[in-house]
C-alpha cells in the first residue's frame, strides 16, 4: 500500500531492493536473500509499476545503499534515482556508510509510517504522505513464529510461500 501511494505521488515506478546483508541487521535474517526476493516477486505480481531489483544480491556484503546506487548508476547511466525511505530508516541516516554521497546519486524521499512524524534530515529532499497501515515485517514474523494467522496481512501467495518453506518458525 505504501509503494502504491508513493508511485502515485512521485509519478514513477517503484523498485523493491532486497538486501543481501543489511549492515544494521547483519546475517540474522530468517529467510535467505533469494527467498525474500521470491516473496517480493509474489507480493507485487501483476502490478506493472512495481519490480524487484536484485542488484544487491550480486554485490559484495554488506549491502550499503551508496554502493547499490553506484552500481545502478553504472548499469543505467543518465538515470536519476529516488531513494524512498521510511521515517525510521531516515532517522538512521547519520550512521549510514558514506551518507554524504547520497544526494549525488539519488533524491532522498521519506514517508512516515502510522503514528510517526516525517524524518527531518538535511539530505531528505521531500516527504510524502502514505496511508496509515499498522503492519510490520517484524510483527508478521512474530505471528508466524507463535502460530498466529497472517492471512490478509500479506498477499495469499506470500502466505503460502512462507508456509511451504517453513519460514519464521
Amino acid at each position: 500500500m505504501v509503494a502504491e501511494a508513493a508511485a502515485d505521488q512521485l509519478g514513477m515506478p517503484i523498485r523493491f531492493v532486497p538486501a543481501l546483508e543489511q549492515p544494521f541487521k547483519g546475517t540474522a535474517h530468517e529467510a535467505g536473500p533469494a527467498q525474500r526476493a521470491a516473496m517480493l516477486d509474489l507480493a507485487i505480481a501483476g502490478n506493472p509499476r512495481f519490480r524487484v531489483e536484485r542488484i544487491e544480491l550480486e554485490l559484495p556484503p554488506p549491502s550499503y545503499t551508496v554502493r547499490t546506487l553506484r552500481a545502478l548508476a553504472t548499469r543505467e547511466p543518465g538515470n536519476r534515482f529516488t531513494l524512498l525511505l521510511g521515517a525510521d530508516a531516515a532517522r538512521d541516516l547519520p550512521s549510514w556508510f558514506e551518507v554524504e554521497a547520497l544526494p549525488a546519486l539519488a533524491d532522498v524521499v521519506t514517508f512516515a509510517r502510522a503514528g510517526e512524524k516525517p524524518a527531518a534530515h538535511r539530505l531528505v529532499r521531500r516527504s510524502i504522505e502514505v496511508p496509515a497501515v499498522d503492519v510490520s515485517a517484524t510483527d508478521i514474523r512474530r505471528r508466524v513464529r507463535v502460530g498466529q494467522s497472517i492471512r490478509y496481512l500479506v498477499p495469499e501467495a506470500v502466505r503460502a510461500y512462507i508456509a511451504e518453506h517453513g519460514l519464521y518458525r
